[in-house]
């Protein structure tokens, strides 16, 4: 599929078979330990229709440095013309984290999306899980903390 861009440094897919192609910085930031800022690419894409855009984190750099994706995965919608930002948050309590311009700061996925239709009913049909709420399904498996 081709996604018209405009980037000074057009996303790139490590390898072969990666899902997501590596956004880089357009500017410098200084992460002190628990801050967030709002770091630009450069990048502007016009997606097809019934396309999405998902920034998700870089694994080495969440691993390494605790440098993540605040609102992962951000969501890029097929109208959306303007640059693409990641919202990055330092999680180390004792290490800042300088950002460089060019260094690689997050994953673009881009995937089809199919348009739901909303349904009103009277109820629901049942499944396994039910109504169970949020952690419904427990910690343990086979009577051992999972």
């Amino acid at each position: 599929m081709d996604v018209p861009i405009i980037a000074s440094d057009v996303p790139v897919y490590a390898h072969p078979g990666d899902a997501g192609a590596d956004l880089v910085a357009a500017e410098a930031v200084r992460l002190e330990p628990g801050a967030r800022a709002l770091v630009g690419t450069g990048v502007r894409i016009a997606l097809p229709d019934g396309h999405v855009a998902f920034v998700v984190p870089r694994s080495g750099l969440a691993a390494k440095h605790g440098i993540t994706v605040v609102n992962s995965p951000g969501t890029i919608d097929a109208g959306y013309r303007g640059e693409i930002k990641v919202i990055l948050l330092n999680t180390d309590r004792e290490h800042a984290h300088d950002i460089a311009v060019g260094d690689r700061i997050a994953q673009i996925i881009v995937m089809p999306v199919p348009r739901a239709r909303f349904v009103p009913v009277e109820e629901l049909p049942d499944s396994v899980r039910g109504d169970g709420g949020f952690g419904s399904t427990g910690y343990q498996k086979d009577g051992v903390l999972a």
